[in-house]
């Protein structure tokens, strides 16, 4: 991925006890740092296995801050620290309706799927059949059998299961997908990479009665946005 030094593969050694105890000091960097607030993002950071949503030969590196490649085209799973910056912004709680453009290897979606509880629905996007395929080999070993997957487009969003309270995007756009907009709840969130300047912002966008109201996060790097509105993200 253009940006980062992606390490080499190579055979995994590392125990449950060793991934566990770098998952419990992962969660302590992350808050000390001011990315984990919420203790339900908290708990789910802690509850679900990483290492089990990266690919063999990268296990090891499951908690290092880099992103690592993935099954599918310029697929990878990003740094620990991205899926609270996305999430915490987002204020994703206990029973809301969650889309996610983007599937990845599925370990933000487990998190998101913790995170919202029994009450609240999961409901993820990847348009890349290889990268789907592995993320939803991860979540069925891993016991996560009640969220909804969709191979398609994910800049059309999920029409059948909206409006959503939180939508999160995992590729960058130029301007975020009229769809996505339109199946957001009223007083809804929504966060994505959004290319401003020759740059990626992470934006966050709430709907309004009177329109939308938008707030920069931070720079990010992020892939393109593919699909029907890929030709927008990549002007």
């Amino acid at each position: 991925m253009p940006g980062w030094i992606i390490p080499p593969p190579k055979e995994p050694v590392k125990s449950r006890e060793e991934f566990r105890r770098e998952r419990e000091q992962k969660v302590v960097w992350l808050t000390r740092k001011g990315y984990l607030r919420s203790e339900r993002i908290k708990a789910a950071m802690l509850k679900v296995p990483r290492e089990d949503f990266i690919p063999f030969f990268y296990k090891d590196y499951a908690y290092e801050e880099v992103p690592l490649p993935l099954p599918g085209e310029e697929a990878t799973i990003s740094c620990p620290h991205s899926y609270p910056l996305f999430y915490e912004p987002l204020g994703l709680d206990r029973g809301h309706r969650f889309l996610e453009v983007g599937l990845g290897s599925g370990y933000g979606t487990a998190l998101a799927r913790e995170i919202v509880g029994e009450k609240g629905l999961v409901v993820s996007i990847e348009i890349d059949s290889l990268t789907l395929a592995f993320a939803e080999n991860n979540l069925k070993n891993t016991g996560y059998s009640d969220i909804v997957l969709v191979h398609g487009d994910g800049g059309l969003g999920y029409q059948e299961k909206a409006p959503y309270d939180r939508i999160c995007m995992t590729a960058a756009c130029l301007e975020i997908p009229p769809p996505l907009l339109d199946q957001l709840k009223m007083g809804g969130r929504l966060i994505a990479p959004v290319k401003e300047g020759g740059v990626q912002n992470l934006v966050l966008v709430k709907k309004e009665p009177g329109g939308t109201a938008r707030e920069v996060i931070c720079q990010v790097l992020y892939v393109s946005l593919r699909g029907k509105y890929a030709q927008a993200s990549l002007r």
